[in-house]
């Protein structure tokens, strides 16, 4: 499984939960206990014990994101393949943007249904149909062409999204599977953000793109990733040109889907 810092974590799913709608088919109101499998920082576990009386824990792999949602709510070291429970040990069992990450989901998936007394469900995001929409024109189709390197060289299926957990959860034996689409937006405007600022320099130096390339040359020539880092050097000094002036203005939509079933 692939390791995020809590700065990405918390970059990339902030705002998500601002409206709470998405949850409704995990019917929190009558939980009693509640366990965010992969719960990273804790974005998450904090929206569900925020929206149900019962217990919430999280748990991950990771100690030093652990530390950090556990500012929030209880949590244990787990491994979504070898989870550190007895059967039956929860009424909702739910993960975020984990199966995507994961070389073998339905594995995970099993140890779901073996903990869980009722209900399982996870929140999976497509990433091979994120949209980005700037005031920089090059922009959305730089976005596009990387994104498409990434979603091909990577070594897990970061396009799960509904399908791919649907099938998942009805290969080990989950019931009643029911799958709802939504949207994340994230919009950068002014005034900027210092975090806005610091994604605006790691376009104008490709740092980006760096920190993917073992990903994105698994289907990249070594010139096409060489051409693609270029432009988005050009691509980034314009977003910094367009920020100077308060006009640079970027809106990305990502899909994620809400899958629930009962076991």
């Amino acid at each position: 499984m692939r390791e995020f810092s809590a700065d990405y974590l918390e970059r990339t799913r902030e705002g998500m939960w601002e409206s709470r709608e998405a949850l409704s088919d995990l019917e929190l109101d009558s939980r009693k206990r509640v366990l965010d499998v992969g719960c990273g920082t804790g974005e998450l576990s904090r929206v569900l014990a925020e929206e149900t009386a019962g217990e919430v824990v999280g748990t991950d792999a990771d100690p030093r994101l652990l530390a950090v949602a556990g500012e929030h709510v209880p949590v244990v070291a787990g491994d979504a393949h070898r989870l550190p429970f007895p059967d039956d040990s929860f009424d909702l069992v739910v993960c975020q943007a984990l199966l995507i990450n994961l070389p073998d989901p339905e594995r995970a998936v099993r140890e779901f249904a073996r903990i869980s007394s009722d209900l399982v469900a996870a929140v999976e995001p497509d990433n091979s149909a994120v949209s980005v929409e700037s005031t920089v024109s090059a922009e959305g189709d730089l976005s596009h062409r990387a994104r498409e390197a990434y979603v091909d060289g990577v070594d897990t299926n970061v396009a799960l999204g509904g399908e791919g957990t649907r099938n998942a959860f009805s290969n080990v034996g989950i019931s009643d599977v029911s799958t709802r689409k939504h949207h994340h937006s994230k919009t950068v405007a002014p005034p900027y953000s210092a975090r806005d600022l610091e994604a605006a320099k790691k376009k104008a130096t490709a740092d980006a793109l760096r920190e993917r390339q073992e990903t994105l040359t698994g289907s990249l020539t070594a010139d096409e990733y060489e051409r693609l880092r270029a432009e988005w050097r050009e691509m980034g000094r314009s977003v910094i040109e367009q920020m100077q002036k308060n006009e640079y203005r970027r809106a990305e939509v990502v899909p994620f889907y809400v899958t629930t079933g009962r076991v």
